[in-house]
């Protein structure tokens, strides 16, 4: 049975608890025991505009109840509208695959584009409409007693409050009405229309923008570029139980800027030109000094102010991610085929460069691949006693890492640091683009180091040149370690007695690696009979893994000893 048939078949408290997965009693004490008063933490936020935000954050106990309830009915909506073959293209706010960049898309490049806000969105969706809503909504038509229940878990105060993770979601069902009535009124008067959230957004090419959605104020037309709702979309939005904020009306026209939910539209999607060259100057700031300011909301004297405060790194990652996504999604609507970075690409990463490895605020490990992850991982696990450089083993003998991995991530990260694949080819790559961007860098040296690890066999010659072009040193694959620039270093497997070259996993037993998967034997190379052998992904994931608190590490030790000493090295180099 779907999840949207076990709501519409729930007939009381208990089935709603089991079907969010709680139990009766806990849910019964968050909505009936828990005093009001506990159930939220309420506080402002300034608005650009110096206008305030009521923002009624819900406890961590209800808030889980409420991330339940809103994955449910996102998990129905998605199962109507499949059952259906709706596609919703007018709300994008909060929704999955939508965002503020599907919804700018269908305004862009447009003669006119008029924007409108809703007066207290949340607050006007009362509980009476919520519990209204399951009960009479054809596609719902829930139990009155379950209708109030998911009501009760929703509103406070009898309204949908902002902050809650479930009234983004019940706000697009109740508003669906109402964007089915716009989207026919736009249609009918030869536009497009778009909602996201609370601001609503209508677009054109027409010679005259329809009068119906909006119209010029005063006698003297348009040239007082003050224009207000039409009375056919004020009654259609009046009869959604709604109503138009006068002070946000906007129309904004081809020869001037057109923004839709921050973006501007007038041709490509684009982030505000004032946007980038602050994240730019930001980026400049952290790599030139190790720190920068960002307008953000400060604690002072009671209030919460708008004002420059220190920022945080995964503050300016997010905003740069933000710029780097609307490059992206711009990308798959043309036919320019890219071949190198552009300057916003490229700030963005020398700051990931700076933040994941110059700053690092631990030693940082670089494998040539995911599997020497779980190799080095499970390793330095088993013999943490031995290197306290590596990790450290708690009183309640638990074992935490004092050096950290980096994952290879299928991200905007590894496609800007060219780190997508791993292997010494991109490892050799990067160190050369590691020396490029950090000769940028004038903030105060790095603590921790960047260990490359890498196979000392016949794939270590482009990682040997990149060292000696880099450091013009001619490292032979038998030091411990070279010191490579900065605070980067490179450890290379040991090479055991009497053989000439080594791999990672020459660290492990002969037994271990004897195991066999499936009726096959593990193979360490790259080219091998996939119907005898099964590769390194298989031997890190289905036998290192399971096995890892049984299997012999010791063979790892003379490499987490090179690894160790590199970290030293620094160390000395670099006192605190």
């Amino acid at each position: 049975m779907s999840r949207l048939a076990k709501l519409k078949a729930a007939a009381s408290l208990n089935d709603v608890a089991h079907l969010l997965g709680y139990k009766p009693k806990a849910v019964s004490y968050i909505l009936y025991k828990l005093p009001a008063a506990q159930k939220y933490t309420t506080f402002e936020i300034p608005k650009r505009n110096g206008r305030q935000r009521t923002i009624r954050a819900p406890v961590d106990r209800l808030k889980g109840l409420q991330r339940k309830l809103a994955d449910l009915l996102q998990d129905s909506l998605d199962e109507i509208n499949g059952m259906r073959q709706l596609k919703d293209r007018a709300a994008h706010g909060f929704k999955r695959k939508r965002s503020i960049i599907t919804n700018a898309r269908q305004h862009r490049n447009r003669r006119w584009v008029f924007s409108i806000d809703l007066v207290d969105f949340f607050p006007s969706i009362n509980f009476g409409r919520v519990r209204g809503f399951f009960i009479k909504n054809r596609d719902f038509e829930l139990h009155e007693d379950v209708a109030t229940v998911l009501a009760q878990i929703a509103c406070h105060a009898n309204s949908l409050p902002q902050g809650s993770p479930c009234s983004p979601v019940i706000s697009n069902l109740v508003a669906h009405l109402l964007d089915m009535r716009l989207a026919k009124l736009a249609q009918s008067a030869g536009c497009t229309y778009s909602r996201y959230a609370d601001d609503l957004t209508f677009s054109t090419n027409k010679k005259q923008f329809p009068p119906e959605i909006a119209r010029p104020a005063g006698d003297e037309g348009p040239d007082l570029h003050l224009w207000l709702p039409g009375n056919v979309l004020r009654h259609t939005i009046e009869r959604a139980g709604f109503s138009i904020n006068a002070n946000k009306t906007h129309m904004m026209y081809r020869t001037s800027r057109q923004k839709v939910t921050g973006l501007v539209v007038n041709q490509k999607i684009n982030v505000r030109s004032e946007y980038r060259h602050n994240v730019r100057a930001m980026v400049n700031k952290l790599v030139t000094t190790g720190s920068f300011e960002i307008d953000g909301a400060v604690h002072k004297d009671g209030e919460v102010r708008i004002e420059k405060r220190p920022g945080m790194l995964n503050e300016l990652h997010g905003m740069l991610g933000f710029i780097d996504s609307i490059d992206v999604y711009n990308g798959l609507y043309t036919d320019d085929k890219k071949t190198e970075f552009s300057s916003t690409e490229l700030i963005y990463r020398q700051f990931l460069v700076y933040s994941i490895f110059y700053a690092s605020q631990m030693p940082v490990i670089l494998c040539e691949g995911p599997t020497d992850n779980v190799y080095l991982t499970h390793a330095i696990r088993s013999l943490a006693a031995e290197f306290p450089d590596l990790a450290e083993v708690t009183k309640d003998e638990k074992v935490v890492l004092r050096v950290r991995l980096y994952k290879y991530p299928e991200s905007s990260t590894a496609r800007l640091l060219g780190l997508g694949g791993g292997g010494s080819g991109v490892l050799s790559k990067f160190m050369a683009t590691y020396r490029k961007e950090i000769s940028h860098f004038t903030a105060p040296g790095p603590a921790h180091p960047v260990i490359i690890v890498y196979d000392n066999d016949d794939g270590a010659k482009s990682i040997r040149g990149a060292i000696k072009q880099i450091s013009k040193l001619q490292p032979a694959g038998t030091e411990p370690f070279v010191h490579v620039i900065k605070n980067m270093y490179a450890v290379p497997t040991p090479i055991p007695p009497s053989e000439g070259t080594s791999k990672i996993e020459d660290c492990f037993g002969d037994a271990i690696k004897a195991t066999v998967i499936d009726g096959k034997t593990f193979s360490a190379g790259n080219n091998f009979a996939a119907d005898r052998h099964y590769g390194k992904k298989v031997f890190a994931h289905r036998v290192v893994l399971p096995k890892a608190d049984t299997i012999d590490f010791t063979g790892f030790r003379p490499l987490l000893t090179n690894i160790a000493e590199a970290i030293q090295h620094h160390k000395t180099a670099n006192p605190a």
